[in-house]
């Protein structure tokens, strides 16, 4: 089978906090021919597991960067790495994921009244920014 998953399908696998979901979702996961995951699922993901969760970023970006690294899961790769980046560096794993769409979109400037964000890749250095005050 081939699936599209949903945020709380992603918690369970990460989290094994409710034990009969958990055996589930990882079930079904790992019988699937495909798993894939929408960024919208992973930015959900991330804010449940840092603000729902308290977990600290790291552990979160490490567990994202494991859960893709699985042979049948399928990710916007670059956005995701684009996110990963951003949250390893302080940042919110949303804000390098839009960024990284909105280029791949073909945007060249990445603007906001973000100024952390702005901050945040301007250090990464990866793609022009403006902030608007």
């Amino acid at each position: 089978m081939k699936l599209a998953i949903d945020t709380n399908v992603v918690l369970r696998y990460l989290l094994a906090d409710d034990i009969k979901q958990a055996t589930t979702a990882r079930k079904v996961m790992k019988e699937a021919v495909l798993v894939t995951i929408p960024l919208p699922v992973l930015c959900e993901v991330v804010w449940n597991l840092s603000r729902g969760y308290k977990l600290a970023d790291k552990d979160i970006a490490d567990a994202i960067g494991v859960l893709i690294e699985a042979d049948n899961v399928k990710v916007n790769r670059g956005a995701v790495d684009a996110g990963i980046a951003m949250l390893r560096s302080g940042g919110d794993f949303a804000d390098g994921v839009i960024a990284y769409e909105g280029f791949s979109l073909g945007g060249e400037v990445f603007t906001t009244f973000d100024k952390k964000a702005v901050a945040i890749l301007k250090k990464l250095g990866s793609i022009r920014t403006q902030l608007l005050s």
